[in-house]
């Protein structure tokens, strides 16, 4: 995050920035990774939502024979009941989630959204939008991606995952691609 500070004599404003630097345009950039403790205080989540995340980062073992990770479960190997009470949970508080995961709360909350894109040998570009515009752009309809995660309008809600097993690896994550902006 970058704080700008403008002063005029006696006036003075800070407005804080969250910037994200980007060097291949279709690639995805974290913007939001805690531990689902974190998460639940935050959001408030239930027990039984929070039991289903438990099996999805695996911090519980899967509850499944033969899923496709030994470590964790997908959200599509949950039953119909259990991806229901998911999206419908993610969707009812979804305002809430953008604003913490892309703006941030209390002093250092962004107003602003910067991308700059820089690839090799072309030339550098950038692109400032007013927080609550890039929440409006990434929010939209709840629902199961392919590979098993949560999509959260054209936010990507996953396990951490890699760090060659340590245990951070099922801290939960939430993805975007920044280039959409431009």
């Amino acid at each position: 995050m970058i704080l700008i500070q403008i002063k005029f004599q006696n006036l003075q404003d800070i407005q804080n920035i969250q910037v994200k630097l980007v060097s291949n345009p279709s690639g995805f950039n974290q913007i939001d990774k805690r531990w689902l403790k974190s998460y639940k205080e935050l959001w408030n989540i239930p027990d039984d939502i929070l039991e289903l995340l438990q099996y999805f980062v695996g911090e519980k073992e899967p509850k499944i024979n033969n899923p496709k990770d030994c470590r964790r479960m997908f959200l599509n190997e949950f039953d119909l009941k259990e991806q229901s009470l998911l999206i419908d949970f993610f969707t009812l508080n979804q305002p809430l989630i953008l604003n913490d995961i892309l703006k941030g709360r209390g002093q250092f909350a962004s107003e602003w959204f910067l991308v700059i894109l820089k690839i090799k040998e072309e030339p550098l570009k950038w692109i400032l939008k007013p927080i609550n515009e890039v929440i409006n752009f990434y929010s939209g309809k709840v629902e199961l991606s392919k590979q098993g995660s949560l999509k959260i309008g054209k936010i990507t809600m996953q396990r951490k995952g890699g760090d060659n097993g340590r245990k951070t690896a099922k801290m939960l994550q939430f993805k975007i691609n920044p280039c959409e902006l431009f």
